[in-house]
């Protein structure tokens, strides 16, 4: 018996992840104790390491060390970052290797200003992947129309890919599809795919913050009681919705004909991954987006509150199946209000995308400032 919520969610079949990495959970112990708990990987991006090295003085040492060795800022960020990632990456490997490799997982975010050229993002991957030299990275590429040809690439090459920044079915499908090539021309080139692990990482509570928004301002402008009604009873309702009918493709896709055969050939399933998980919104739970995504076969990855959270109040126990009627209604309704749930994601990657581009520009910013 589970001895912990993160536990029972891990005996369920939903592995927990930790969104967020520092130096300083990693060297008080911190991270450690947490492991114990039942995290069983990370994640970070652009803006958790801003968060890290901007706002600490955790890595002034080591920046320090590094002043006059003739590196660039961008080199000096390569150096902090790796060194946090391999330390990471040497934690969770007892769980990597316990788990067959489906677990203990690091995700570190190719450089965001690629975000829209496939052959630098190619090349910075491979690059990263030497760099870190650990069998248990994984590296971030975003849900872009030039990210996806990069994933088959780097896939194709053995690399771990945490496929990023997904608010659309449609760039999950592009998402999944890109995976099954690349594990393919893995597979004709003699490669092994069994040592190749994904995640399709679907950004989630985004999609309540900008259709309540949307929901408040139709319901300001309307005076009848009725409608306003149906506008509040959808506030909340969107993200999980859009998060069921991904994850509905994700089973037909690993259950299809097409998959099996790969199965055979020893290829994983490239799993979903639920991320921007934490509560936007002080009338909702504050585990709303971990309670509500319990599926079996996938990952959450919670920020250090979400997760506190949950280990101290959260109960398991299954919401989302095959089962997609009530979250097309959501879906169609939000469509009958003028609110398009495929114009809200694809506004959510741009934001998404510039969002992380200026979290590195201003993490290069403050280096550069601390270098000085």
């Amino acid at each position: 018996m589970a001895s912990n919520p993160i536990e029972g969610l891990n005996e369920f079949g939903q592995s927990v992840w930790l969104d967020n990495i520092n130096r300083a959970m990693i060297t008080s112990g911190k991270l450690a104790e947490w492991i114990k708990t039942g995290l069983r990987g990370m994640t970070s991006n652009p803006s958790i390491f801003e968060k890290a090295i901007c706002k600490s003085s955790d890595y002034d040492e080591q920046i320090k060390d590094l002043r006059g060795t003739g590196k660039s800022v961008f080199e000096v960020y390569d150096a902090l970052t790796i060194k946090d990632i391999k330390e990471a990456c040497d934690m969770y490997r007892p769980i990597y290797e316990a788990t067959d490799g489906l677990d203990g997982y690091v995700s570190l975010e190719i450089d965001p200003r690629l975000a829209y050229k496939t052959e630098e993002t190619v090349a910075e991957g491979r690059r990263l992947s030497e760099r870190v030299d650990r069998a248990n990275l994984m590296l971030k590429v975003p849900a872009t129309e030039e990210g996806f040809p990069a994933v088959q690439e780097l896939v194709a090459a053995g690399i771990n890919i945490n496929v990023t920044l997904i608010f659309s079915v449609e760039q999950y499908v592009q998402t999944a599809e890109a995976y099954i090539r690349g594990v393919k021309n893995l597979l004709a080139s003699a490669g092994d795919a069994s040592q190749i692990a994904s995640v399709a990482s679907v950004f989630v509570s985004r999609v309540d913050t900008s259709v309540d928004k949307m929901l408040d301002a139709k319901m300001a402008e309307e005076g009848d009681r009725d409608t306003n009604q149906r506008l509040a009873a959808l506030r909340g309702e969107a993200a999980v919705a859009n998060a069921a009918l991904i994850y509905a493709r994700y089973l037909d896709i690993i259950g299809s004909e097409r998959f099996a055969g790969l199965k055979a050939q020893g290829v994983r399933p490239q799993r979903v991954l639920w991320g921007s998980t934490s509560t936007k919104d002080p009338a909702y739970s504050d585990i709303k987006y971990v309670t509500e995504l319990i599926a079996k076969g996938t990952v959450n990855t919670l920020p250090d509150k979400t997760f506190e959270a949950f280990l101290d109040h959260g109960v398991v126990k299954e919401a989302l199946t095959s089962e997609t009627a009530g979250a097309q209604k959501v879906i169609s309704d939000l469509e009958h209000l003028g609110i398009s749930a495929d114009k809200v994601c694809a506004e959510l990657l741009e934001k998404g995308v510039k969002s992380f581009e200026d979290a590195f520009d201003s993490l290069l910013g403050s280096i550069e400032s601390k270098l000085d």
